[in-house]
């Protein structure tokens, strides 16, 4: 059965469902399964799959660590950069709310403990719930967790950074208003010269995107949204009052999930678009190829030479095709499509 293409259009190439016309478009594939084609289910990824990343992640974190000693002086130069850069500009806020926080004893103790704790109990209950209920998402989402981390490792060997607590100016509100008793000893072992990006902001980013993918329905999407930016706020306040990051860190490490996503979600999309745009051109006979891309035919000579050779916004110019016809005669169609009528001279 002919298909049929937009008002005015005539088909040109028919075959194996693709349905090519003359209206400037690009073809199309219908994307039509049987209607009895049920939608097959996503199982869960094993778990020891998951665990195995956990555990690769920690192994380079600790790499990272152990490089510590190394990168001490040049972690406090560039600490004291960022900090006069932010000075300069005027975006410092962090000097004043660390200040502010040092006398408020009952903020400070649970904005202490929200620092040590919050970043693994949230992150992991909504991976958990994820991997549980939602496997379909979850796969991508781990992936582009699992990326920005490497990112941040990068970071933290190539640019390593003094946290403003360091820098004499600041108080340590964690090591002042203490915590729940066991975080002191993990604050204290983890890299203390990984100021950039803060992955604080990065988990809290990605979890902000977790909260909105399992979002179903409109009161469920109200509250993802009011997650989605209460908690990044809420991380940014307590990493920047508590003297452990720079506003700089903050947007970085937001910056560090934003590419982790484009890079996992966003580009293959658009090559694996390319590649089927390029396939389904490979496939039109060379004659049309032009027609279909969008082109015009116009007369290049009185001699009755027609091409096409136009290309269209945005793509490479293609080599001229070009086909000699004799006065009068229009130029021959596809089979069963009749043919084009002739150029009209304007001379």
């Amino acid at each position: 059965m002919p298909g049929r293409g937009a008002p005015g259009s005539q088909p040109l190439v028919e075959d194996a469902g693709i349905t090519v016309t003359t209206t400037g478009r690009e073809p199309t594939v219908p994307a039509t399964a049987p209607a009895n084609q049920a939608t097959p289910t996503v199982g869960r990824s094993p778990i020891l799959v998951e665990v195995s990343w956990v555990v690769f992640l920690v192994f380079v974190y600790d790499w990272v660590q152990d490089l510590v000693p190394l990168r001490r002086a040049l972690a406090f130069r560039n600490g004291r950069a960022i900090f006069s850069a932010e000075v300069r500009i005027g975006l410092d806020p962090e000097l004043a709310m660390d200040h502010w926080l040092a006398h408020q004893n009952v903020l400070a103790y649970v904005a202490s403990n929200f620092y040590a704790v919050a970043i693994f109990a949230v992150t992991f209950a909504l991976a958990a719930y994820t991997w549980w209920r939602r496997p379909d998402i979850y796969v991508a989402l781990r992936n582009d967790l699992v990326l920005a981390n490497l990112i941040g490792f990068a970071v933290f060997l190539a640019f390593p950074v003094a946290p403003p607590r360091m820098l004499g100016r600041f108080i340590d509100i964690v090591a002042q208003a203490g915590g729940l008793g066991w975080h002191n000893d993990l604050v204290r072992h983890a890299d203390q010269l990984a100021a950039m990006p803060s992955m604080h902001l990065g988990y809290a980013a990605w979890c902000s995107l977790v909260a909105w993918r399992l979002a179903r329905r409109r009161a469920s999407k109200f509250v993802a949204v009011l997650f989605g930016v209460a908690y990044p706020l809420l991380t940014a306040v307590v990493v920047m009052a508590t003297g452990n990051h720079y506003l700089f860190d903050v947007l970085a490490g937001v910056a560090t999930t934003a590419v982790s996503v484009v890079a996992v979600e966003v580009l293959p999309g658009q090559l694996r678009r390319l590649r089927r745009r390029t396939v389904a051109m490979a496939d039109l006979s060379p004659r049309w190829r032009s027609l279909v891309a969008g082109e015009t035919v116009r007369r290049a000579g009185p001699g009755g030479e027609l091409n096409w050779d136009r290309a269209v916004p945005g793509t490479e110019r293609r080599p001229a095709l070009k086909a000699v016809a004799q006065p009068g005669a229009g130029i021959p169609g596809p089979a069963g499509g009749g043919a084009l009528p002739p150029a009209r001279s304007d001379r």
